[in-house]
């Protein structure tokens, strides 16, 4: 089984396009998305249309929840502009996006932890805020009764495969849409350094699994352009660059 797993498109359409166009090279028996797909100030409705005529086993991350179980006037500023972008048949598609998905017998797809959406799993920030491995310990300690061969899981936009002692091996793609991010001192920053769009192709046979990221270049300036239009320069300058120092 070879397979193409994206995440945290945040509502950036052109790097979603041009990652679908680079997986329809590569031969894989499908692609499944890890949640976080909309919330952005880039283009939110046209996202949600390629996802939707795609077809693709999707599950909802944390932003699909605040957009599904919050007012307007308690969500952030990027998910209120997806709000205010997207129409009822966006929801009722956001509606049946289910929080884990079993894509094959071994294989297990979460958008934070298999307990949590809203949670950092294989990565945590550091106390500057820079996401940096957790211990072994304590990324065993999420599985939560998870079995399963592969897990997959998005979230912390950090492109990362980690093999357990169990046995198992954790994969998180990486983000499409929003490699580099940084709030405030001590909060979480993702500093990768160059503004590809991130994914992996994943191949299971006899046993093993191969992890292959993927860095796709796409027309950032227009992403850019998109956010400075919609009031939001640092996520310009996050996507311009793929740096958040």
């Amino acid at each position: 089984m070879r397979f193409a797993a994206i995440s945290d498109i945040h509502g950036n359409a052109p790097a979603l396009e041009a990652v679908l166009d680079d997986i329809d090279h590569q031969h894989v028996d499908f692609a499944v998305n890890l949640g976080d797909a909309v919330s952005g100030p880039i283009a939110p409705a046209r996202t949600a249309d390629i996802l939707i005529a795609h077809d693709l086993p999707t599950i909802a991350g944390n932003h699909e929840q605040k957009l599904l179980t919050r007012p307007a006037e308690k969500l952030g500023k990027t998910d209120q502009l997806a709000a205010s972008q997207l129409t009822e048949t966006h929801y009722e598609w956001l509606r049946i996006l289910p929080p884990t998905l079993e894509l094959a017998p071994d294989v297990f797809a979460c958008h934070g932890t298999p307990a949590s959406n809203n949670v950092f799993w294989l990565d945590s920030p550091s106390k500057k805020g820079h996401m940096r491995l957790r211990p072994l310990e304590f990324i065993e300690a999420e599985l939560n009764g998870v079995r399963h061969s592969l897990i997959l899981c998005g979230h912390t936009h950090t492109a990362r495969s980690v093999s357990l002692s169990t046995g198992q091996t954790v994969v998180n793609p990486g983000s499409v849409g929003l490699v580099a991010f940084g709030g405030a001192e001590g909060k979480a920053r993702v500093s990768p350094g160059s503004p590809h769009a991130r994914y992996a192709i994943i191949e299971q046979q006899r046993g093993q699994c191969t992890v292959s990221f993927r860095l796709v270049p796409y027309d950032w300036d227009e992403a850019a352009r998109l956010a400075e239009l919609n009031g939001a320069p640092d996520w310009a300058g996050w996507i311009r660059t793929g740096r958040a120092d």
